[in-house]
């Protein structure tokens, strides 16, 4: 099988870097769909423009390529180990060309491996079959949305649903609770897979597999393939829209499958994705490991290009800030302004946070403007490369953010979101703001960076350690404001009555 590395190698960078067709054409409709000059069109136009752009370059849709999951059919007799050790070669080497980001963190030390390799990561799941080729599939599934996976227990009490029962309507308000509940933290437009029944375990796996049919097929079962239409009728009613801001395009897709349950059980397991739909598969030659056909696309196709602009719609209004920022310029910020940063940034995640509840910052973070962002870097020589830098899921800062900010002088945090009350009231306080960046948008923003200047707390591995960045005209909406207002709030508690009002009983 002397084409099995090159084969996977290319599986994994054209998953990471060039979405498939059918995914393409969802988000080609939502974008045409989406009422224009809203905040969700503006985050749909960047949307579109960083899958150009990701294609273009190849390099990452976004920067959190996920857990890598394969899913492979293999003919009776044909050396599953071999293709497991190939898998872990090809993913080590397409993290080391920075096609994946490190994502691979031992449980029990923290430690990053720095390869995406370690007790069961990559997934890799076999099964035998009767045809003579192999088949791979390769889901990237990032944390943002992985958070938002969500199982119900039915009966079940539901936010602004009611009671959920044992039949197809309950499935159906758990289905729709899905949608609401992952808000702008699962880089909405999304796509769910979902599985009725099972036990827990199970249950999960299978919904994960309805995300490898694609986005424009029928389900076979008519019960199922009318749940799924109107679900998606329904959950556009919902009105989340792209990223949680509000807005008509809140899911792309919903898979329903079904399997036999114990009495006692009732599970409805949800795989929540988000518009960077990163799936693709392959068919090898059992003998030489060649690509005999890709599935999910033709690589003959032109591909479609997705951006009906150049660039990021620019209204003139937009709020020009340069880093550090002062207190005056923060408090004329008010919900719904876009801006436009340059200067200096500061990335901080999860460890970071937690470093710097207990510690002080290895650099001023006075007036600084700190972006919740897990780069995929590499080195050149002497100096850091930026190849994607979206923004990460920042509630999970919450328990840290309003000290970071009190503590240490910082004027503006950037991720994806929103956050929560403890980090409204210290944006309140101290004169601070949130601004929401484009969930997934990793080439657009890495675009914005002129250069690296530094780097802290590295030994946290890449995504976690604290990058120094200069970066022009980065662009972001402001959703919370030192005035106590949040968009945040506001679209849960209007999707939330919007929701209700799809009860029925």
């Amino acid at each position: 099988m002397e084409f099995l590395a090159t084969s996977l190698l290319e599986l994994i960078t054209q998953t990471s870097t060039n979405l498939p067709p059918d995914v393409r054409a969802a988000m080609g409709h939502a974008l045409d769909a989406e009422t224009p000059d809203t905040q969700a069109s503006q985050a749909l136009a960047i949307i579109a423009g960083n899958i150009d752009m990701a294609a273009d370059d190849a390099n990452p849709i976004c920067q959190d390529t996920g857990m890598p999951t394969f899913v492979i059919h293999t003919p009776v007799g044909v050396n599953q180990i071999r293709i497991k050790r190939a898998i872990q070669d090809a993913v080590a080497e397409a993290t080391r060309l920075g096609k994946l980001r490190p994502n691979s963190v031992d449980s029990i030390t923290g430690k990053n491996s720095g390869n995406n390799l370690g007790e069961e990561t990559p997934v890799v799941h076999f099964e035998q079959w009767e045809q003579d080729q192999i088949e791979i599939k390769l889901l990237l599934k990032g944390g943002g949305c992985e958070n938002k996976n969500i199982q119900y227990s039915l009966p079940a009490e539901l936010d602004h649903l009611g009671k959920a029962g044992r039949d197809l309507e309950g499935v159906r308000k758990c289905i729709l609770h899905a949608v609401w509940q992952a808000q702008g933290h699962g880089c909405a437009p999304g796509a769910l897979g979902v599985c009725i029944g099972s036990d827990r375990g199970h249950g999960y796996m299978l919904a994960k597999y309805q995300l490898f049919r694609t986005l424009d097929d029928v389900n076979p079962d008519p019960v199922l393939a009318r749940l799924e239409a109107e679900i998606m009728e329904e959950a556009n009613r919902i009105g989340v829209g792209a990223m949680g801001f509000g807005g008509g395009q809140s899911l792309i897709g919903c898979k329903i499958t079904s399997a036999n349950r114990l009495p006692a059980s009732f599970f409805v397991s949800v795989a929540y994705d988000c518009w960077a739909f990163r799936r693709l598969g392959v068919m090898l030659d059992p003998e030489t490991g060649a690509i005999t056909r890709w599935l999910y696309r033709d690589p003959e196709t032109p591909v479609r290009r997705m951006a009906r602009g150049e660039g990021f719609p620019l209204s003139g209004r937009e709020v020009l800030l340069n880093a550090p920022l002062t207190e005056a310029q923060v408090r004329a910020l008010k919900v719904g302004d876009v801006v436009l940063i340059s200067g200096e940034m500061f990335t901080g995640r999860d460890n970071v946070h937690a470093y710097l509840m207990k510690n002080a910052p290895p650099a001023d973070l006075q007036g600084s403007v700190l972006y919740h962002c897990g780069p995929v870097m590499l080195k050149q020589g002497d100096h850091w490369v930026v190849k994607a830098a979206g923004p990460t899921t920042s509630s999970r800062e919450e328990p840290y953010q309003g000290t970071v900010i009190r503590n240490y002088g910082v004027r503006a945090v950037v991720g994806k979101g929103g956050m929560g009350a403890k980090t409204l009231a210290a944006l309140k306080e101290s004169g601070a703001v949130y601004l929401n960046a484009i969930g997934g948008a990793a080439q657009f923003y890495a675009r914005t960076v002129e250069r690296v200047l530094g780097v802290h707390l590295l030994e946290f591995g890449i995504p976690e350690a604290m990058w120094h960045l200069k970066v022009n005209n980065f662009a972001a909406i402001v959703t919370m404001d030192s005035h106590g207002n949040s968009l945040h709030a506001d679209v849960e508690s209007e999707t939330g009555r919007n929701l209700a009002g799809l009860a029925r009983v």
